[in-house]
């Protein structure tokens, strides 16, 4: 299956002209060299950050290696792993993706991840890879999962086993954005279950779960709890975007 698909991808990016995701400039392949040494300098890797939650860490937090609100309360997640900041130069790229339906920039940003993140979590230790779902009803309305098309294109190791299925949501009518943290963790709570058929698949595994954007945390806190309520003995988080803490 990806044999096919790498080809057509070859011979669109050595004959077809694009552009830069994050530029707009026209060259050969989807993130221009300039774009992509910028995140490779710049990027929310490159920072001292929250082993937990991902957040970049302040002055005083760098011992610990821990944030403030993670060593106060602890979410049921384990590690988390971003490629960047949410207003840094993939943020217009994501929005694109997700509202614009440009699905081609799913590709250039799997394609991002797997050149600068890829190698660094190649020795992870996982069983599973989950992308945050949506409801049947929001994947009606939009046609697609925007952090499965990106998922689905990232490498991780040969024994880690991808599935858009295993996770479902519950439909939820209100937008979260703007929303205050509390109000986050009280809308998400019961939204996230595991289809039946896979629970013991699950039990005892390490499953790593894939987002576009983390903002608050709370909802890979909630599926993480959901995972671990079901026998998952370690959730670890990978995210395209980590917004920073709220002044």
């Amino acid at each position: 299956m990806r044999f096919p698909e790498n080809i057509f991808q070859t011979i669109c990016e050595q004959l077809l002209p694009t552009a830069c995701i994050a530029c707009g400039e026209f060259q050969k392949s989807s993130l221009c060299d300039r774009c992509l040494n910028q995140l490779r300098d710049d990027g929310l890797m490159n920072y001292q950050c929250c082993y937990q939650c991902g957040i970049a860490l302040q002055a005083p937090e760098i011992a610990e290696q821990s944030c403030v609100q993670c060593q106060i309360s602890r979410p049921y997640f384990d590690a988390t792993h971003c490629l960047d900041r949410y207003d840094g130069l993939l943020q217009t790229p994501l929005h694109e993706l997700k509202y614009q339906k440009r699905i081609a920039f799913a590709n250039a940003l799997g394609r991002t991840w797997n050149l600068l993140l890829s190698k660094e979590l190649e020795d992870i230790s996982a069983d599973y890879l989950l992308p945050v779902p949506l409801s049947i009803e929001k994947l009606a309305q939009r046609g697609f999962n925007q952090s499965w098309e990106i998922a689905k294109r990232i490498r991780c190791g040969r024994h880690i086993q991808k599935s858009p299925f295993m996770l479902q949501r519950h439909h939820y009518a209100k937008h979260q954005a703007g929303s205050t943290l509390s109000n986050r963790h009280i809308a998400i709570q019961g939204m996230f279950y595991v289809e039946e058929r896979y629970i013991q698949q699950l039990a005892h595994k390490t499953v790593i779960v894939f987002d576009d954007v983390m903002t608050s945390g709370a909802t890979l806190n909630e599926i993480a709890r959901v995972l671990k309520d079901n026998g998952v003995s370690r959730v670890i988080n990978w995210v395209v975007l980590r917004a920073a803490r709220p002044i």
